[in-house]
């Protein structure tokens, strides 16, 4: 049986979550088969030689979707709805770095029974990759 994430009740601004991930050569290759995009600045060494990173970068969706575990497993947890989320990037994720995805309840919004969160993404060296906000309705 799965235990139930935090109500609306339950839950305060400040409350934080985090999840991370090494972000792996075969997460690259998965993520660009699971979403259609082989941009060769993620797939081809040698292209990416070329560009100004130098060699290759991970999917900027492939670094936001570590947002999903944060929410569905953590905080809220089991049970929640998203209704949106934002992300800017910051510095690109490389392959072998692990990255951190990070919650703050920053509001709570009655009238939905919806909380509000920045979120952020940091590598191992503390660089922030990202930054962001997401809105998400928890489990009743």
């Amino acid at each position: 049986m799965y235990a139930k994430g935090k109500t609306f009740e339950e839950i305060n601004v400040g409350d934080t979550a985090s999840f991370a991930k090494t972000i792996t050569e075969t997460d690259i290759y998965l993520f660009a088969g699971i979403s259609g995009d082989f941009n060769p600045l993620h797939v081809d060494e040698e292209y990416a030689k070329t560009t100004p990173f130098k060699t290759r970068i991970a999917h900027g969706g492939l670094a936001g979707s570590l947002l999903a575990p944060v929410l569905g497993m953590k905080l809220p947890g089991l049970g929640t709805m998203a209704l949106e989320a934002t992300q800017k990037y910051r510095a690109p994720v490389y392959p072998g770095d692990t990255i951190t995805c990070s919650v703050e309840v920053t509001g709570k919004v009655a009238r939905l029974k919806a909380i509000d969160m920045k979120v952020t993404w940091t590598n191992q060296k503390g660089i922030t990759t990202g930054k962001g906000t997401c809105r998400v309705i928890p489990p009743t």
